[in-house]
C-alpha cells in the first residue's frame, strides 16, 4: 500500500459517512464552495427499534425505576414508545435526567414537566455524571443502544449505584450497494460501526488511493483494526473538528 505521502494528491471528491444534514446546518458548505469540491453525505449506519417481545426478554419492568437517564433524542423516543405500548404510565415522581437541553427540551414532548424531576447537563459527559451525587438513592434505567460509550455504565457500577441498562434500539449497517462503482478521494467516518458498514457491504474493500478520515479514537481504532491508513485524523492539536482537518489536509493536497 502506498504511503501517505504519495496519496496525498489533490482532492476533488469526498464522502461523509452521515446523513444530509438538515438545510443551513451544513457545517461542509464554505469548505466545499472555497475549495470547488464535490462533497456527497451518505449515512452508513440507521438505528433500528427492538420490538417489545425483545425487550420483555431483558426482564425489566420500567415502573420498578424511579430515575430515567437519557443521552440522546432517539433514546427518548423509543422508550415512550415502549411505554405506550407496555400501557404503563410512569410516575409523576419520576426523575429525568438528561446529557443535555436539546434532550432535556425533547423529553418534554413526552411528558409535563415538573421542578425539581428533571436534571440537565450543559453537554459534557463529565459535567453530567455530577448530577447523580445528591441522587445515590435513586433506582437507574438507562435505554440505551445496543453500541454505546461505556463511560456511563462505568461511572453508576464504580460508585455503587443501583443502575439497569435497558437497549431498547439498536445500530445496524445501512444497504450500500449503490455505492459498488463510486469512488471518492476521502472518505470521512465517524464510528467504528461506520467502518463495520463499509466491510458489510464490501467485503473486500481495498483502500488504493483513496483517503480515509477518522473522527475519535474509537473510530481510529477500528480503522487500524482493519488495516486501514488513517491519512486525516480528527481532533488534532490545533485542529478541534473534522471539518478543520479536513481543510487543513486539503490546502496542503491541493496546493502541490
Amino acid at each position: 500500500m502506498s504511503s501517505n505521502q504519495d496519496k496525498e494528491k489533490k482532492v476533488k471528491s469526498i464522502l461523509i459517512t452521515q446523513p444530509p444534514p438538515e438545510p443551513g446546518r451544513n457545517v461542509y458548505e464554505d469548505f466545499e464552495n472555497r475549495f470547488k469540491l464535490n462533497i456527497d453525505f451518505r449515512g452508513f449506519i440507521h438505528i433500528e427499534p427492538l420490538t417489545a417481545k425483545e425487550i420483555r426478554k431483558q426482564k425489566i419492568n420500567f415502573l420498578d425505576y424511579s430515575a430515567i437517564i437519557f443521552n440522546s433524542r432517539n433514546a427518548v423516543d423509543y422508550f415512550f414508545q415502549m411505554v405506550q405500548e407496555f400501557k404503563v404510565e410512569m410516575p409523576p415522581e419520576t426523575k429525568y435526567f438528561s446529557i443535555n437541553e436539546s434532550v432535556a427540551n425533547y423529553v418534554q414532548k413526552y411528558i409535563v414537566p415538573r421542578k425539581r424531576k428533571m436534571f440537565t447537563a450543559k453537554g459534557t459527559e463529565k459535567e453530567f455524571l455530577t448530577l447523580f451525587k445528591n441522587h445515590k438513592k435513586e433506582k437507574f434505567l438507562f435505554p440505551c443502544s445496543d453500541i454505546r460509550k461505556p463511560s456511563i455504565p462505568d461511572f453508576f457500577n464504580n460508585n455503587g449505584y443501583d443502575f439497569t441498562e435497558c437497549i431498547i434500539y439498536r445500530t445496524v449497517s445501512s444497504d450500500l450497494s449503490d455505492l459498488e462503482e463510486v469512488f471518492y478521494d476521502i472518505i470521512v467516518f465517524f464510528s467504528p460501526a461506520d467502518i463495520k458498514s463499509l466491510y458489510d457491504n464490501f467485503p473486500a474493500f481495498k483502500q488504493n488511493n483513496t483517503r480515509i478520515a477518522g473522527f475519535g479514537s474509537s473510530t481510529q481504532k477500528a480503522i487500524a483494526e482493519h488495516d486501514l491508513i488513517l491519512d486525516i485524523p480528527a481532533p488534532a492539536p490545533g485542529i478541534p473538528s473534522m471539518v478543520a482537518a479536513l481543510e487543513d489536509y486539503v490546502t496542503r493536497a491541493n496546493s502541490k
